[in-house]
């Protein structure tokens, strides 16, 4: 009995310090633009599941903050935050302080949303009408620069409120979280234009404080897709919004 206990006591102080330990674990603090399904309220979405447990494994912990776009890259630039969430290769040229996870994060499906579910969504097309994004989307500073009719939103209920008020014609946004809004909203007379606008990598980006994190993660990620885990959770939580009927 003796025996037993002093295991049970060694078990339970070595418990209790990996707790300790885990307590201790820095927190970083990235700003995140995402909506459902990719992060939600209550840290339920695929993002919040897949970010989490990378961090998880390179030791540190996570918070995300809401932010807009573009006060969100500022400020991660600027060592406010400690980072961003999820954005495109290439921020570096205009970020410096920012560095890239390698491993990509997730696909992003640019897409376009309107009431008139015939307007084919090209580039070119869509520029001919008034159209809204939010600011701080590169993609869309990008390819709506020079555009007549360009109206910029701080947030995708902005955003989607613009186009129901008719103050645009079409909602610039991502593919999956634009058909969460719907679903959630009960948007019956928007629609997902065809054809898909683009599809980006889109990457984690510390501030370059926190670079030797940065090989970690990409290893933490790229062992999340082997395990099968990664795949799972996109199935469940991503691709199950294409048969979800709107409510």
């Amino acid at each position: 009995m003796k025996i037993i206990f002093s295991v049970a006591i060694a078990g339970g102080l070595l418990l209790t310090a990996g707790l300790a330990r885990a307590a201790e674990a820095p927190v970083l603090v990235l700003n995140d633009t995402n909506e459902p399904p990719f992060t939600t309220a209550d840290g339920q979405g695929f993002l919040d599941a897949i970010a989490g447990e990378a961090f998880r494994r390179a030791g540190v912990r996570l918070r995300l903050v809401k932010l807009p776009a573009e006060r969100g890259l500022i400020n991660a630039n600027a060592g406010i935050e400690d980072g961003d969430l999820t954005r495109i290769a290439g921020l570096e040229a205009h970020y410096p302080n920012l560095v890239r996870v390698p491993e990509k994060l997730i696909d992003w499906e640019f897409a376009a949303f309107g009431r008139d579910a015939a307007l084919p969504a090209h580039w070119e097309t869509l520029r001919t009408h008034p159209v809204g994004h939010i600011r701080g989307w590169k993609i869309y500073e990008q390819k709506m620069a020079g555009a007549p009719h360009v109206v910029t939103a701080e947030d995708p209920a902005q955003l989607f409120r613009q186009l129901h008020l008719s103050r645009t014609e079409v909602a610039l946004y991502e593919r999956w979280q634009g058909l969460s809004r719907i679903q959630r909203q009960g948007l019956t007379d928007v629609h997902l234009l065809n054809p898909q606008l683009a599809r980006r990598e889109m990457y984690l980006y510390l501030h370059q404080r926190h670079a030797a994190l940065v090989p970690r993660l990409a290893a933490a990620l790229r062992a999340i897709k082997a395990e099968g885990l990664y795949d799972r959770l996109y199935r469940e939580k991503v691709l199950s919004l294409a048969k979800a009927p709107a409510r």
